[in-house]
């Protein structure tokens, strides 16, 4: 049995729940919007030698969110493609000022998750003994 997350839809709870520290979402919009701008610059002004510095304007701040702030490894390192994904959607949920209301939903959806295991676990040693 494989301990690799499927889908970005199994991804996303995961995602959203190494983002749970406000100031570590911050950091990504930030490094999100200024690669995006980067790569924005780079195109109008046809200098493809600044792809490197969207890389670090973007990583940069996010992964100071993560060792620093969050104090949890990357899930770019695992999951390239679908953390850029889930940082976009963050992205586009900061802008409307609903990723805190995302971040609080799964939070509870560990706990409901973390509550059924726990009774279930009781549940069958209550049948053992």
């Amino acid at each position: 049995m494989s301990d690799r997350i499927g889908s970005f839809e199994e991804f996303w709870p995961f995602y959203v729940l190494e983002h749970a520290n406000k100031t570590n979402r911050r950091l990504h919009f930030v490094g999100t919007t200024a690669a995006v701008a980067v790569l924005g610059a780079a195109a109008i002004r046809r200098q493809p030698a600044l792809i490197p510095l969207a890389l670090v304007a973007g990583y940069g701040p996010a992964w100071v969110g993560h060792f620093f702030v969050e104090k949890n490894k990357p899930a770019s390192f695992k999951y390239p493609l679908w953390s850029l994904i889930g940082d976009f959607k963050m992205w586009g949920k900061t802008l409307r000022g609903t990723m805190d209301r995302e971040v609080e939903r799964m939070q509870a959806r560990r706990t409901q998750s973390e509550a059924n295991a726990k009774a279930s676990t009781k549940v069958s040693a209550d049948q053992v003994n």
